[in-house]
């Protein structure tokens, strides 16, 4: 069995070879790399000339791996669908990052672009959550939407779903247990890490959430979705038949069912963002 440290190794080489394999994605007129807050790597991508809302996009992958190559299709998939500027963040990853490195970078970048909604799949989902709870308790500005696909919002792993859903289903309890610990080393730190804990979910965006039938993580997106709505937040919540965690990435190229639930999404940004 590989130690942790030679897991995230593996993945990282894995990740690196499906963006070397993966179709690009649609042309779009303009994708630029940008120098954002602290340095931190940007990515800005443009559909068309003229000014349309931006979204802030943060990638999955755990805390520890991808980056903004390997969401590269995904972004440009949006952009073009929704009629939207796309930026992608390239945050610091665990474990040479360790919590709050993470949301902090997503928090700085959101402060900086003041951004119409911001996104994120799975580890993404936590961090633009994260991020939205504390511009609201620092008093600064929020984007209007946030979009939390299958997203993490519970560090402590214990929502049902993980023990059901956590074998055979793509994304293993085993290795939601590494990231985990990459990202908050210490247990007793991670319930306060984690959006669903957080005392009041008050004042937050419009959310809308995904979650998939076959993801150790839905039963956690599918409780952070049904407090928002209790806190007064307007909420656009489905958890998606028959897929499993990831389906944002990819899976639409061989999955009929994943590229109708693309399509919903799409559809979904395109309602909910303000022209």
């Amino acid at each position: 069995m590989p130690t942790p440290a030679d897991l995230v190794t593996q993945l990282r080489a894995a990740a690196r070879e499906r963006r070397a394999t993966r179709p690009r994605g649609p042309e779009l007129a303009s994708v630029e790399d940008l120098s954002g807050p602290g340095g931190l790597r940007l990515r800005r991508y443009r559909p068309a000339d003229g000014l349309r809302p931006l979204l802030v996009f943060l990638h999955g992958g755990g805390f520890v791996f991808c980056d903004l190559d390997t969401h590269d299709r995904t972004c440009r998939r949006i952009a073009l669908a929704c009629d939207l500027d796309v930026l992608a963040v390239d945050y610091r990853l665990a474990p040479e990052h360790p919590h709050p490195a993470a949301v902090a970078d997503a928090t700085a970048v959101l402060r900086w672009a003041r951004p119409a909604a911001v996104a994120g799949d799975s580890a993404g989902g936590l961090l633009a959550a994260a991020a939205c709870l504390a511009l609201r308790d620092e008093g600064s500005r929020l984007p209007a939407v946030q979009a939390l696909i299958c997203p993490n919002t519970d560090l402590t792993l214990t929502r049902p779903s993980i023990a059901e859903k956590g074998t055979g289903h793509g994304l293993d309890a085993d290795a939601l247990a590494v990231f985990v610990e990459a990202f908050v080393p210490d247990p007793a730190h991670r319930s306060a890490a984690s959006p669903l804990h957080a005392d009041d979910l008050a004042g937050l965006p419009t959310a809308l959430v995904v979650t998939a039938e076959h993801d150790p993580l839905r039963d956690e997106g599918d409780a952070y979705a049904r407090r928002l709505a209790q806190a007064g937040v307007t909420v656009r919540h489905r958890c998606e038949p028959g897929l499993e965690h990831g389906f944002i990435q990819g899976m639409d190229l061989t999955d009929p069912a994943a590229a109708a639930a693309h399509e919903r999404i799409f559809a979904d940004l395109r309602d909910l963002v303000a022209r």
